[in-house]
């Protein structure tokens, strides 16, 4: 079973880069401004940014070392993880940042319960890694919580049948104990 841990959150929706004219979103402000961009001129230099475009290469330049580290602590958890793939954002300096990202991680039941209970130990591990576990992360979490609680059951179970087989057989022991007790006091003529 493969399980996709991720995040996604989107700085500024609102911002996109549009053949020769940019547009952005300025704080607080519900109004585009509109600023015509050097043909050919793929980024900007930080002194030709405005106030506003300064503040949001700086939010997603933020969000990108956030996303990064999350995904990484997922990485680092335990499981059996896959690479992470992430989604990006172009900043008005031209610049692509990950503002969201993904790590699956598969998670296989074992053979014996108590590998199931380790494998899904290491899932729960990977998921709630980050300092910050999305609600995804907590879903994989539980879902990996479900099965481990079933393996336990098992365990349980088969802990329960081996006392019970156990018991029983001593139960059987001691009746065939008692009966040759009895037949050792009964007198038989030679």
């Amino acid at each position: 079973m493969d399980i996709g841990l991720n995040t996604s959150y989107n700085i500024s929706s609102s911002y996109r880069v549009d053949s020769g004219v940019k547009e952005s979103a300025g704080y607080g402000d519900d109004s585009l401004k509109k600023e015509e961009s050097k043909e050919g001129k793929k980024s900007k230099s930080d002194n030709e940014l405005s106030q506003d475009e300064k503040r949001l290469v700086f939010d997603l330049q933020a969000r990108d070392a956030e996303v990064r580290a999350h995904e990484a602590a997922h990485q680092s958890g335990g499981a059996s993880t896959g690479g992470a793939t992430y989604t990006y954002q172009q900043g008005p300096d031209g610049k692509m940042y990950a503002i969201g990202g993904e790590v699956s991680v598969s998670f296989q039941s074992g053979s014996t319960p108590q590998e199931t209970i380790a494998n899904a130990q290491a899932v729960i591990a990977s998921a709630l890694a980050p300092a910050d576990p999305s609600g995804q992360d907590m879903a994989v979490a539980s879902s990996a919580m479900v099965m481990m609680m079933k393996a336990q059951q098992q365990l349980a179970r088969e802990a329960q049948e081996a006392a019970t087989g156990k018991e029983t057989y001593k139960n059987e022991a001691d009746k065939n104990n008692t009966t040759q007790e009895d037949l050792s006091k009964l007198d038989i003529p030679a």
